[in-house]
C-alpha cells in the first residue's frame, strides 16, 4: 500500500473514531431522577397492614379469652402475633413490628429512631391529642437506600389491664414471668400508651 493510501486510511479513521471518543469523554453524565413517593398511599398501606394485623390478632385472644380466661391469651398472644406478623408483612411487602418503652418481649425493645417517636407520642398525650389518634412518618435514607416509616400509638384499653395492669391476678403473674421474666409490661391504666405499631418498607 502506498503512502497516500495509508494517510488517506488514517485521516478516515481519526475522524470516524476521535470525535465520538472525546464526546463519550467529555459528555455530562446524569443522575438517574428520584422517583416520586406517593406518602399518603404509603401511609394506607401502613394503616391497612396495622389493622390487619391488629383484627387477626385480636380475633386469636378473644377465643382464648372464652376457652381459658387471661392465662390462655397469654400463652396465644405468646405463639401467634409472630407468625401472624410475618405472614402480613410477607404479603403486603414491608416490615411490620411492635414496640415499647416498657416493652413485654425483649424483641419489641425499641431502636433509637423508634425510642425518639415513642417520647414524641408521650408529649402529645400530654398536651391533650388522643392517644387512638397519634401517628407519625418520614422518608428516611439508609444506606443509600430511601425507606418509609410510619408508627401508630397503641393505646390500653380497660381490657389490656388484666395482663398490663397495675393490679393482675396470681395465676397471671405468674404465666408472665414464665413466658417474659424480664417483663416490663405492667402498671398501665387506661388510656396510657403501651407502645406502637411500626411498618417500614425499602422504596
Amino acid at each position: 500500500m502506498n503512502r497516500s493510501w495509508s494517510y488517506l486510511i488514517c485521516t478516515m479513521l481519526i475522524c470516524a473514531v476521535s470525535p465520538n471518543a472525546a464526546s463519550a469523554d467529555t459528555a455530562p453524565k446524569h443522575e438517574p431522577a428520584p422517583v416520586a413517593i406517593d406518602v399518603d398511599s404509603e401511609i394506607e398501606k401502613a394503616k391497612a397492614a396495622i389493622g390487619s394485623f391488629a383484627a387477626a390478632l385480636q380475633t386469636e385472644l378473644k377465643l382464648a379469652m372464652k376457652e381459658g380466661g387471661p392465662v390462655n391469651a397469654i400463652g396465644v398472644c405468646h405463639t401467634k402475633a409472630l407468625p401472624i406478623t410475618q405472614a402480613i408483612a410477607i404479603e403486603q411487602g414491608l416490615k411490620l413490628s411492635r414496640v415499647s418503652l416498657r416493652n413485654r418481649n425483649p424483641a419489641n425493645a425499641p431502636e433509637n429512631w423508634q425510642i425518639a417517636v415513642l417520647q414524641s407520642f408521650e408529649n402529645r398525650k400530654d398536651t391533650g391529642e388522643d392517644p387512638a389518634a397519634l401517628s407519625w412518618h418520614e422518608i428516611a435514607n439508609v444506606d443509600g437506600r430511601q425507606q418509609f416509616r410510619f408508627m401508630k400509638a397503641i393505646p390500653t384499653a380497660p381490657l389490656c389491664l388484666q395482663c398490663h395492669g397495675s393490679t393482675i391476678t396470681p395465676d397471671v403473674e405468674a404465666r408472665l414471668n414464665e413466658l417474659y421474666p424480664q417483663d416490663k409490661a405492667i402498671g398501665f391504666e387506661t388510656g396510657d400508651i403501651r407502645g406502637a405499631f411500626v411498618v417500614t418498607r425499602q422504596l
